[in-house]
């Protein structure tokens, strides 16, 4: 078993900055690609972004790309989600997810073996 737990989330507002942590526990950090999910109210949850199990691929979605920066530190067992030049539709429910697949988490969410329970964004206008 893996336990992620977010943490960071916050209010911001428009063109602020937040840093997201998710820190992982249980089994061998480096085997799992890891990423990060967004879901807004009324929306579904959406890809952000992944950084593969040995950190040297990194995917970003189109909305967050030159904004977000996701990075990961082995000796923590902790991913970050930089996020820059923050805008109000980038306010969601931030969600870490794990997996032994690189694939999985660009494109079979529901096949994601590990969930955090989330943190809030909020970005005011």
């Amino acid at each position: 078993q893996v336990q992620l737990v977010e943490s960071g989330g916050g209010l911001v507002q428009a063109g602020g900055s937040l840093r997201l942590s998710c820190a992982a526990s249980g089994r061998t950090f480096g085997n799992y690609a890891m990423g990060w999910f967004r879901q807004a109210p009324g929306k579904e949850r959406e890809f952000v972004a992944a950084v593969s199990g040995g950190g040297r691929s990194t995917n970003y979605a189109d909305s967050v790309k030159g904004r977000f920066t996701i990075s990961r530190v082995y000796a923590k067992n902790t991913v970050y989600l930089q996020m820059n030049s923050l805008k109000p539709e980038d306010t969601a429910v931030y969600y870490c997810a794990a997996d032994p697949l690189w694939n999985t988490l660009l494109r079979d969410w529901s096949a994601v073996d590990y969930w955090g329970t989330g943190t809030l964004v909020t970005v005011s206008s």
